[in-house]
């Protein structure tokens, strides 16, 4: 059985400040197959890479020009630059209820255009919680792969039914809902599953031994020694 990719979940969240150049490249050096990253836009339309949809001042990130932010925030361009030779797994935040939530799932547009600017340069899985970003993603370029975030809803069987309905190329499931069932049914719909966030040892473990396709995790040293 082929061993899963290990995805440093935000870079080596563990031991470098998440969602930075320095945790990117820590990632790597640590044995990491690629990164999960969390990308939103500024309000002059800069691609950033943070988690939350505000910094810790409290400032809103889409009411915030990027020269504003704190220098420590990325652009997406540079955190793909940085990882390159990675796999980068680009999460899309557009999330129904946040302060930037986007019904037209314009940013998904922009993350498209930025990916062809850079000439086929990277290798990317552009996800999302939000079903309809990843639906304009795949719409807009069939050839980026696309994967499906769940937590709980919809149910693992519906995920699996509605990203392969879709035509998206994976799902990301939560740690704690991937079975034997789950996977088996995910690659009999021909999707990949990647899955989240696991830092034990043992877990990482068991979750190769059902065949996931990508674990992601804060501590990809450990999931690099786990798994030799």
């Amino acid at each position: 059985m082929q061993k899963p990719l290990i995805y440093g979940h935000r870079g080596a969240s563990a031991d470098a400040p998440e969602n930075t150049l320095e945790a990117y490249a820590l990632a790597r050096t640590q044995g990491a197959d690629g990164v999960e990253l969390d990308v939103r836009r500024s309000s002059d339309d800069a691609l950033v890479v943070h988690h939350d949809a505000d910094v810790a001042d409290g400032r809103v990130i889409g009411a915030t020009a990027y020269a504003d932010l704190p220098r420590s925030i990325p652009t997406l361009a540079e955190a793909l630059d940085t990882c390159m030779g990675m796999v980068v797994n680009v999460e899309i935040k557009n999330i129904p209820g946040e302060s930037d939530f986007d019904d037209t799932c314009s940013l998904a547009d922009a993350v498209v255009a930025l990916l062809r600017e850079r000439e086929d340069r990277d290798e990317v899985v552009v996800s999302s919680f939000h079903l309809a970003t990843i639906d304009r993603v795949k719409a807009l370029a069939p050839g980026i792969a696309t994967g499906f975030l769940t937590v709980v809803e919809p149910t693992a069987i519906d995920c699996i039914r509605l990203a392969s309905g879709r035509g998206h190329d994976a799902v990301h499931p939560h740690h704690m809902f991937v079975d034997t069932d789950l996977v088996d049914a995910a690659h009999a719909a021909g999707l990949a599953v990647n899955t989240w966030t696991v830092d034990e040892p043992d877990s990482i473990r068991q979750l190769a031994d059902l065949g996931v396709d990508g674990i992601v995790t804060n501590v990809p040293g450990v999931a690099f020694e786990a798994l030799r």
